[in-house]
């Protein structure tokens, strides 16, 4: 399969919206994905990517998506890069377009000096997801913990 990587665009993201709805079960409205790519694209940190398959000048596809951004820790003046979102299309999974999405990370990551790419799974991903992670060298090494305000 021929595989690219480019940043998003406003016309991507009725495709986006479709492989947001596989990654979390739920629909993401179209204005809503077009804002975000709007508030990307003015973002100093934020940045999404499409990976795109097809042959030659064919039609191609969208068949996933890498969220990625920097952290900084100022404990230890440390920059890695951090994948924000990743998901690839259910009917291509298993040919290769998520190991590809991880490493164009870690190639970012690199260019911007970083030491290194780390994200967050939760609890609720799929145990396939975690077995991915590890199996591309990621390891567990800390807990998240969350509050959510209550609604007024």
């Amino acid at each position: 399969m021929n595989l690219s990587i480019r940043q998003a665009q406003q016309a991507d993201a009725p495709e986006l919206c479709r492989l947001m709805k596989q990654l979390n079960g739920k629909v993401l409205p179209l204005a809503d994905m077009e804002r975000r790519l709007e508030f990307i694209k003015t973002s100093p940190i934020e940045e999404l990517y499409v990976c795109t398959a097809g042959e030659g000048h064919a039609e191609r596809r969208l068949c996933g998506a890498l969220g990625f951004r920097l952290r900084e820790n100022i404990e230890d003046m440390t920059r890695y890069g951090e994948v924000s979102l990743l998901v690839a299309d259910r009917s291509s999974r298993r040919q290769g377009i998520g190991r590809r999405l991880m490493a164009y990370a870690e190639q970012l990551a690199d260019e911007r000096g970083c030491l290194g790419t780390w994200l967050v799974s939760g609890l609720g991903r799929a145990e396939e997801a975690h077995v991915f992670y590890k199996e591309l060298g990621y390891e567990i090494n800390g807990y998240r913990f969350v509050k959510v305000r209550e609604s007024h």
